[in-house]
């Protein structure tokens, strides 16, 4: 018996058109768990087309293709077979060959010999027998840039998700806004996924620097807004140092709201309820990070028909030191929603 038969035995198989945006660790966790409650043929998982850090943005100079880290990341979230899963998570995130993800080569030579990034994650899929889509949200190589308070401009999106390293961060210069270099054409396939979807969930993960800019691709917005899936957002279980330090569940939200451009669309946030032990706390502190706030009351004055849900998600994996959300009970809160 396959771990899909056992969890949908346990859990009871799910039939949802999914659409999930989103990027890195929280995409890839809140995949790992729908995968094994939900129809997998049915889950999309909508990529982006921005990164430019590490690997990622290496490829893109070097052989002039659009960045494969986050869709290599949702190709082995939707990995069925759990034992093929455990192998490809080690496989496709080695950097031995000149510090490259080793997923990450193979969709840049796939992309080259067939012509496309589309056609590309296509024939990952069928190499790998992998039910659920990965999809890029936009088929044009996009630059990511951000604007602080105090006028300072970061380019691309290694420097939105590095800058607080530098020697003269400052916690309190916010990011005012995000925009791309060039028009942001869409991908009519992913708007197809999300008009579609009975589910168009935006994960936990970086604000400005994986969710949001999804918004910012051209009749991303209008194709949400139009759709008449139900509409989640997965609060982040911690602040993010240089995009998110010192924000609330409210902060999070306006944010969220702001590029949505209406208010009465998004129908749950979904927040951890579950204690989180001291001593995990301490050391998050001192990597600049905490708990997220939930300040319900600002919340249902920005969203007035939002409803919040609030789960026992948070986990602690010691040996990475790592928190994160629990793949499955994340997926089986998503999937409960009526």
């Amino acid at each position: 018996m396959t771990g899909i038969e056992i969890y949908g035995n346990l859990y009871g198989m799910h039939n949802k058109k999914i659409v999930v945006l989103g990027g890195g660790t929280g995409q890839f966790n809140l995949l790992r768990g729908l995968v094994k409650l939900n129809d997998p043929e049915k889950i999309t998982a909508i990529a982006g087309s921005w990164d430019s850090g590490r690997s990622s943005g290496r490829l893109r100079t070097e052989m002039g293709i659009l960045p494969p880290g986050d869709a290599r990341q949702c190709l082995v979230a939707l990995m069925e077979d759990p034992a093929q899963q455990e192998v490809a998570i080690s496989a496709f995130n080695d950097r031995s060959i000149n510090e490259h993800a080793l997923g990450n080569l193979i969709i840049a030579v796939l992309e080259k010999i067939y012509h496309g990034p589309d056609r590309a994650l296509e024939k990952m899929r069928k190499l790998f027998k992998i039910s659920g889509k990965v999809i890029p949200i936009s088929l044009v190589d996009l630059e990511l840039n951000a604007l602080l308070q105090s006028g300072k401009e970061l380019k691309g999106e290694e420097e939105i998700d590095t800058h607080q390293n530098k020697p003269k961060y400052n916690p309190k210069d916010r990011i005012t806004r995000i925009y791309f270099t060039k028009k942001a054409e869409p991908n009519p396939e992913a708007l197809k996924a999300i008009i579609g979807a009975d589910l168009i969930i935006f994960s936990s993960g970086s604000l400005y620097g994986s969710l949001l800019p999804h918004l910012l691709v051209d009749q991303v917005q209008k194709s949400i807004i139009s759709s008449k899936g139900r509409l989640v957002f997965i609060l982040n279980l911690m602040t993010e140092d240089g995009q998110t330090q010192m924000y609330k569940a409210s902060d999070h939200l306006e944010a969220l709201l702001y590029y949505l451009a209406v208010k009465n669309r998004l129908n749950f946030m979904i927040v951890n309820k579950k204690r989180i032990d001291p001593k995990i706390l301490r050391i998050y502190k001192k990597e600049h990070q905490e708990p997220v706030p939930v300040d319900e009351e600002k919340c249902k004055k920005l969203a007035p028909k939002l409803s919040i849900i609030y789960q026992d998600l948070a986990s602690y994996l010691p040996k990475e030191h790592l928190l994160r959300h629990d793949p499955l009970q994340l997926a089986k809160s998503v999937l409960d929603l009526k």
